[in-house]
């Protein structure tokens, strides 16, 4: 199918003062918004839709699409036009509804709320990674299933905020070390940020910057209304396939409006209904509030989606088409779970390493598998045995190095997930969530089915101290909406916790040992949240709550009840939100009604007292020392646990 050409130069025309105009009277509408970066950069958006991008408004999730991502998410009215105005699903009473509750146009871009928004941008520079991470999941299909399935371009427009923002830095380095060719940022070079122009902050040079990175960089100049020219620009970055490209766009935030150009309020909500008014006089259209001529609004569908069908027709097949289509549903091979290693009662792993024997002995049947670490590959359970590295010269490598950037790290890992196709897993020291607490919000408010994997994972680190040893991290991880957390307890509990996080349709957290643990169960209390684990106690006086490598020291405590009289059942409880999801029938039957529960944990507290009466936790932070006599002097024995139970029970 021929593809069209590009549109009349009256429908341009009258598409970029749609988009100028819904980005003046939805925030006015909304009392709340953001119109300068919308008006601002219409025509650069414009272009992308209606000449450059691959995509098909009539099947927002076909695979080989071109991805675009606004990173300067602040600016969402801007993709609402165009999803309106390409046929996305968008109708004007959408946008009449910008920012209210219930609609399909929050206040930023929600991925799997709007059809055709790829993900959730807000925190600025997010975007910027997860563009990076998309780049990297098409450079890895591209290169293992062939270019006829999969060769399609990241698009992400970014400001000056995003460039900013650490995140960035991080996320352009690695993607010029990987030589993401089809990558391409668009830079909106406006000067401008919320508290004024951005020379009272910034100095840096951008270009001089971009190209340390191993960016290509064209610079546009004055040219933000000239369509032709931003045309050709992109144009010329997409042909340079070998590295990432950055296209500097010198824009004047607000413009055409002739009070508020290149006002830094204009950022914001200061246009009044007088502003717009005179802005579209400036225009030459009505004054007509959403003003979007239905004849206008057809021809602009038309054309989007006859240039998606004809995009959609020069896609081929895979080289390997079971493979490619496990790729894209559950991430595995029938087959996959029987290859993964149980372990027995002479077995004593740490977790770290029980899930890096998993990953490993499942990397065949594995095909979705992208694994990686930042700098820790060998440390924290991420290494896949036999595969090669993902690098610029060898994209079909499925072991990441992401180097000392977690920021980046966790940022890129959404972008994959919700690019699809590959199933990210990503590594670091456990303390170092901190790093990514942004991106792993994001994952979950994006239901990015992204897996992190987060060892050393208490104040058994030992010597490093306190700068190493987690203690408020699992507390804060659990308290994030929508994301799955499990700490196993053994290797066992391991293995079912990779089952678990591939078969769940949102982000995972495993949190693993440094040290190793003895192996105490058979790895079921992971599907249902919560078991019985040790010996069977059918009527128990208390029960002992633990999760990862307290579940032992558990066991252990309930011994030592025993010789007091005290029948104890042990629960390992590795993950709180699949608990929480069992009816309370289910719920009673491991810890039965009137049964005191004592808990321990080594890490804060926080949180316990939900499902225990009793709490044995480190509510403060560690020290230098080995990690048993840290462990051991901040309570977390045997001894402590029994006297902490016997006390609940009167007998202390």
């Amino acid at each position: 199918m021929e593809v069209p050409q590009a549109l009349t130069p009256e429908l341009d025309r009258d598409a970029i003062n749609v988009i100028r105009s819904f980005a003046m009277d939805a925030p006015l509408a909304a009392k709340s918004g953001h119109q300068g970066t919308a008006m601002a950069l219409a025509p650069v958006a414009h272009v992308l839709y209606s000449r450059i991008m691959r995509h098909d408004p009539t099947d927002p999730g076909w695979r080989n699409r071109d991805r675009f991502v606004l990173s300067n998410g602040h600016a969402s009215i801007l993709q609402y036009a165009l999803l309106y105005l390409n046929g996305y699903g968008l109708e004007l009473d959408d946008i009449r509804g910008f920012r209210q509750w219930g609609s399909a146009t929050p206040g930023h871009p929600e991925a799997g709320h709007t059809a055709g928004v790829e993900v959730t941008t807000g925190p600025l520079g997010q975007g910027f990674g997860n563009a990076v991470g998309m780049a990297m999941a098409e450079a890895n299909l591209r290169a293992r299933f062939g270019s006829a399935a999969m060769d399609h371009f990241t698009f992400v427009l970014a400001g000056d905020g995003c460039l900013m923002e650490g995140i960035s830095h991080e996320a352009a380095s690695l993607a010029g070390h990987l030589g993401l060719g089809r990558l391409i940022c668009i830079y909106d070079d406006n000067h401008i940020t919320i508290d004024g122009h951005t020379e009272i902050a910034l100095g840096d040079d951008a270009v001089q910057r971009f190209r340390a990175y191993g960016w290509h960089v064209t610079e546009l100049g004055e040219a933000a209304d000239d369509l032709d020219t931003i045309e050709a620009g992109i144009r010329r970055a997409m042909a340079e396939t070998d590295k990432p490209s950055l296209v500097v766009l010198r824009s004047h935030i607000g413009h055409p409006s002739p009070d508020l150009t290149d006002n830094h309020e204009a950022h914001g909500n200061p246009f009044t209904a007088e502003h717009i008014t005179r802005t579209k006089a400036v225009m030459g259209i009505p004054d007509d509030p959403f003003w979007a001529p239905i004849d206008t609004v057809a021809a602009l569908r038309a054309h989007a989606a006859k240039r998606g069908a004809a995009a959609q027709a020069s896609d081929g097949a895979a080289s390997d088409p079971i493979a490619w289509e496990a790729c894209w549903g559950d991430g595995v091979l029938p087959g996959w779970a029987d290859a993964l290693p149980t372990f027995g009662d002479a077995d004593k792993p740490a977790t770290r390493q029980a899930m890096a024997k998993a990953l490993s002995a499942g990397a065949a049947l594995f095909p979705a598998l992208l694994s990686g670490a930042a700098d820790l590959t060998g440390n924290t359970g991420v290494k896949v045995d036999g595969e090669g590295a993902f690098s610029a010269d060898n994209p079909a490598g499925r072991q990441v190095f992401y180097g000392v950037r977690e920021h980046a790290m966790g940022a890129a890992l959404v972008g994959m997930a919700l690019h699809g196709g590959v199933r990210p897993v990503g590594g670091t020291f456990f303390v170092f969530s901190d790093y990514m607490k942004p991106s792993l919000r994001l994952a979950a408010l994006s239901h990015a089915p992204a897996i992190f994997v987060f060892s050393h994972d208490s104040v058994g680190v030992g010597e490093d101290g306190p700068t190493h040893q987690p203690v408020e991290h699992l507390a804060a991880l659990r308290s994030i909406p929508g994301l799955q957390v499990i700490r196993p307890a053994d290797g066992n509990e391991t293995v079912a916790a990779l089952e678990v996080a591939v078969g769940h349709r949102g982000p995972t957290v495993i949190v693993l040992s440094r040290q190793s643990l003895p192996t105490t169960t058979d790895g079921s209390a992971v599907a249902t949240g919560a078991a019985a684990v040790g010996t069977p106690v059918e009527t128990p006086d208390v029960a002992i709550v633990a999760t990862g490598s307290e579940v032992h020291v558990a066991i252990a405590a309930a011994e030592e009840l025993g010789s007091h009289g005290v029948a104890a059942r042990v629960v390992s409880m590795p993950s709180w939100e699949r608990f929480a999801a069992r009816t309370p029938a289910e719920r009673a039957a491991v810890f039965p009604p009137g049964v005191p529960v004592v808990s321990v944990e080594a890490a804060s507290t926080f949180g316990w007292h939900r499902w225990a009466d009793a709490c044995v936790g480190i509510d403060r932070f560690g020290a230098s020392a080995p990690g048993a006599t840290v462990l051991a002097n901040l309570g977390i024995t045997a001894a402590n646990v029994t006297s902490t139970a016997l006390g609940l029970l009167g007998r202390g």
